[in-house]
């Protein structure tokens, strides 16, 4: 239906925004709906969420090509994680090996085995503190860092804060030889100065992978406007906009207009 309704006037499509949330949040983690503990289920979940992207490039491919418009570009947009050893431990470095490859890479080799990517869409935020204490599947897959080491800035969310990080994750997409789109990189803070130091050295390693020959069609800021952010409501404050929920008035904050100074020219 939306193909049919928006081919005319859409390029770029996002079949799912990522897809390995929605499996491990609900399916391994617990925390949202249904609320299960399965690796199996979760492994379901995700095979899934493959098979509808792979059938949904087909049919918005079939439809442009009935319209005999010109070729989209359809992908999805995956949620990628710099994960970092906390200390040079064995576990700690096999857990970190599983997780770059299931969690990270895995759902983009899948779809491109099956030819259905157009470019990468990368949302990026922060590090993963990989510390593990047990030889256990769940613990290798989920354990995180618990004592503050190694600290960063964070977010309102106790999110590090970790610019590097998407350089190496974009170095290491270099071999797949597609295009990148960055979909979502941000940050949620009442702090704006704190806002647009992560936006500029976000840029900056941008910048710098470009140079490393990384090919990137575009960045987006997440988010324009304040938002509802899945399980946590309305609290974090992503936007470059602030929003008040009371009356609903809306303030550009001086990060938007630093992005936009960016946008315009050019240059950081």
């Amino acid at each position: 239906k939306m193909a049919r309704e928006f081919a005319g006037q859409v390029k770029f499509w996002v079949t799912i925004n990522e897809p390995l949330v929605y499996s491990s949040h609900a399916y391994l983690l617990g925390a949202w709906p249904p609320k299960k503990h399965s690796l199996f289920k979760a492994a379901k979940v995700t095979l899934n969420l493959a098979s509808a992207h792979i059938k949904a490039y087909r049919i918005i491919h079939q439809i442009y090509r009935q319209k005999n418009l010109a070729r989209p570009m359809v992908s999805i947009a995956a949620n990628l994680q710099a994960f970092e050893i906390c200390q040079p431990t064995l576990k700690n470095k096999l857990a970190a090996y599983l997780r770059d490859r299931l969690y990270n890479f895995y759902f983009i080799e899948e779809l491109l085995r099956k030819k259905t990517l157009d470019y990468i869409g990368v949302n990026y935020y922060g590090r993963n503190l990989v510390d593990v204490h047990s030889w256990r599947i769940r613990h290798l897959l989920l354990d995180t860092c618990q004592d503050n080491h190694h600290p960063l800035r964070k977010n309102s969310l106790g999110w590090d804060i970790y610019p590097q990080g998407l350089y190496k994750l974009l170095i290491s997409l270099k071999k797949y030889n597609l295009t990148v789109l960055i979909t979502e990189n941000g940050i949620c803070t009442q702090d704006d100065a704190l806002r647009w130091d992560y936006i500029r050295e976000h840029l900056e390693e941008l910048h710098r992978a470009t140079g490393q020959g990384v090919r990137v069609l575009g960045y987006f800021y997440w988010s324009l406007l304040d938002n509802f952010e899945w399980d946590k409501g309305f609290a974090p404050r992503f936007g470059l906009v602030d929003v008040d929920y009371q009356n609903h008035k809306r303030t550009i904050r001086a990060s938007a207009i630093k992005l936009a100074e960016v946008f315009k020219s050019g240059e950081i």
